[in-house]
């Protein structure tokens, strides 16, 4: 999938110039967490979120560090945090450079970058111009929309079976080799030796998202191969 194909748009927005009040009402008012800063050409210029307003004079959580760390950070960072707790324009607190993607970067672009950088949402442009954002929450949409229980007609087991061996044999982390798998009225039972415990989980999500599958038991039993020593699952 493509940012395109899940992104909020259009997308809530404020500028430069707004006062910080505004922007905080516009979030209240549009149950959203951020908002992209667009200029009057709708040029991305930077991002303002609920992180970036903790910090405020008006509640009295403006920030207040030791006298020996200010003197070891230097005047300039008292005045930035000045800047941050007293400003009323949004320019002043908005995140410069914000990360951004193209309309047909990949979810997994998109993903990644969120993990990277520690960010919930990040703006979706289009030439330079801002036409949508991917949040957390249109993820979760995409999700959804990707799960919807598909209308499966009758399955024999024999076909159960073959599935669920190609899906393992496609996977470099089974040992397909050693597993064996036997169906029944859709009901799977997984038997056979693992060298690793953590394979076990895996192998029943693996059988499990087989269309048609019905239930999944484990017999699976874990060979420990520096001491020989077995586990099966009933103990």
């Amino acid at each position: 999938m493509e940012a395109c194909q899940v992104m909020t748009s259009p997308t809530i927005t404020v500028a430069p110039c707004a006062t910080v009040r505004q922007a905080i009402m516009t979030m209240l008012e549009k149950h959203v967490s951020g908002l992209p800063v667009v200029d009057e050409n709708g040029v991305l210029a930077g991002i303002v979120s609920e992180g970036d307003l903790l910090r405020r004079s008006e509640i009295g959580t403006e920030r207040h560090r030791p006298k020996w760390l200010e003197f070891l950070l230097g005047p300039g960072r008292s005045a930035t945090d000045y800047v941050h707790s007293h400003s009323r324009r949004v320019a002043d607190l908005m995140t410069n450079d914000p990360v951004s993607v193209d309309e047909h970067a990949s979810l997994e672009e998109v993903v990644a970058l969120m993990e990277k950088n520690g960010i919930k949402r990040v703006p979706v442009l289009r030439a330079g111009v801002v036409v949508g954002i991917v949040t957390r929450s249109d993820l979760l949409r995409a999700f959804v929309n990707a799960t919807e229980e598909p209308v499966i007609g009758v399955r024999s087991d024999a076909d159960l079976k073959t599935d669920i061996l190609t899906a393992l044999e496609a996977q470099k982390w089974a040992p397909a080799g050693s597993i064996h798998v036997a169906v029944r009225e859709g009901n799977v039972t997984l038997s056979g030796t693992i060298l690793d415990d953590r394979e076990r989980d895996a192998i029943r999500v693996c059988a499990e998202n087989i269309p048609g599958v019905k239930n999944v038991t484990d017999e699976l039993v874990w060979v420990d191969p520096a001491s020989g020593n077995f586990l099966s699952p009933t103990i």
